[in-house]
């Protein structure tokens, strides 16, 4: 098989596999559905993607470029970090939005220990790298100035915080997940000032020890 079919048999098993989330859920979702319903044998299916992890994780991939996609049209704006971070958070939250049905099934496989879906997992590192990246542009655009000695680790522990705010979306049954929202609106404001205060001496030292433990115990 030339490299291009190979490419478009994936790329077709991919967004099959996709739909297939979307419609069905995870659970009902299995390989040889995906490969029935993409007119290819389940061996196929495997060759392209080793497991069913593997999908959910291109799921998530293509879940964190729609974030970035709608998070940047706030970015251009400007603003400061509180307003950045909040329109960041909440882009998430609309992005993920289609797929609350069955996210409570994602957030199971991506807990798994080894899970390729796991977003720390190796497989992960385009999504990742891409969400990181996303909340660099936030705390790099920020004016005024996030303080330097959080502006290098800033963006990763922003990451973790989203990924805290999306397992409570998870679990989240309100109406639009308002609960949410309103969480995301009482928390950017708290982390922004948070920040500012991290200029003080007073707060320097205990800013140093934060970063000092996430540097520990960093895969």
């Amino acid at each position: 098989m030339a490299d291009d079919d190979r490419l478009d048999t994936r790329s077709h098993i991919r967004s099959t596999a996709l739909r297939l989330f979307r419609e069905r859920g995870y659970a009902a979702t299995t390989m040889r559905a995906i490969a029935d319903e993409a007119g290819v044998a389940t061996g196929n299916a495997y060759y392209h993607f080793a497991s069913k992890d593997h999908l959910v994780q291109e799921l998530y991939l293509d879940v964190t470029r729609d974030h970035a996609a709608r998070a940047r049209s706030a970015l251009d704006a400007g603003g400061d970090l509180t307003s950045r971070l909040r329109a960041t958070l909440l882009a998430s939250v609309d992005a993920f939005a289609e797929y609350h049905a069955f996210g409570s099934e994602f957030v199971t496989v991506a807990i798994r220990p080894g899970s390729a879906a796991s977003p720390f997992s190796a497989a992960s590192a385009g999504a990742r790298d891409l969400s990181q990246e996303l909340f660099r542009e936030v705390v790099e655009g920020a004016s005024p100035a996030v303080p330097e000695p959080l502006r290098s680790e800033l963006p990763e522990l922003l990451w973790l915080a989203q990924l805290g705010v999306t397992l409570f979306w998870v679990y989240d049954d309100s109406p639009g997940a308002r609960r949410t929202r309103t969480l995301v609106e009482g928390a950017a404001p708290l982390l922004g000032r948070l920040v500012r205060l991290s200029r003080l001496p007073v707060l320097r030292g205990v800013v140093d020890d934060l970063l000092g433990l996430v540097r520990s115990v960093r895969p």
